[in-house]
């Protein structure tokens, strides 16, 4: 489809409250797969319509287990806790350290508006938490403990690469 232009922190919509949708039309069809293109596109795993500049409830999320799409999403049930580093497609560069819950279960509707509920652990919860909180117009840097940090990641091409280096003696 696609590749949407991304909204940055500082941008007002990412602070305001997206409208539910009622109805499931080819244009709101067309945004969701646009959100996973462009999710796609910026390497990340999640990513909601008003970082699109999109004020609807619909948000999209794939930690490699394949694509949700959520349509109205709701956290109906949250277990436990984790606390680790998140970071944004709308704050980029940046990661902070952020409490969320370690088993969260969803209620939402899929892209032909039929209603599903799923259960995530560990990233995959942290995620909806994360996109969630976008559909009602906040960011993760409200929740971060303690300072912002230059994000690091690792490249996949030198995953488990190990340089032989030659000691002086």
């Amino acid at each position: 489809m696609a590749i949407r232009k991304l909204r940055f922190e500082g941008d007002p919509i990412l602070n305001k409250n997206c409208r539910e949708v009622k109805e499931m039309t080819p244009r709101l069809q067309e945004l969701a797969q646009d959100l996973l293109d462009t999710m796609y596109e910026q390497n990340g795993v999640g990513l909601a319509a008003p970082q699109v500049g999109i004020l609807r409830r619909i948000a999209v999320i794939d930690v490699g287990e394949g694509p949700y799409v959520f349509v109205n999403p709701r956290i109906v049930e949250t277990e436990g806790e984790q606390v680790g580093d998140e970071g944004c497609l709308s704050v980029p560069g940046m990661a902070g350290c952020v409490r969320r819950p370690m088993r969260v279960v969803t209620e939402a509707f899929d892209i032909n508006m039929e209603p599903f509920r799923v259960e995530g652990e560990g990233l995959f919860a942290r995620a909806m938490c994360h996109e969630f909180d976008h559909l009602d117009g906040h960011l993760y840097t409200e929740k971060v403990e303690g300072e912002l940090h230059e994000a690091v990641y690792a490249d996949p091409d030198e995953e488990d690469y190990e340089e032989d280096y030659e000691t002086e003696e």
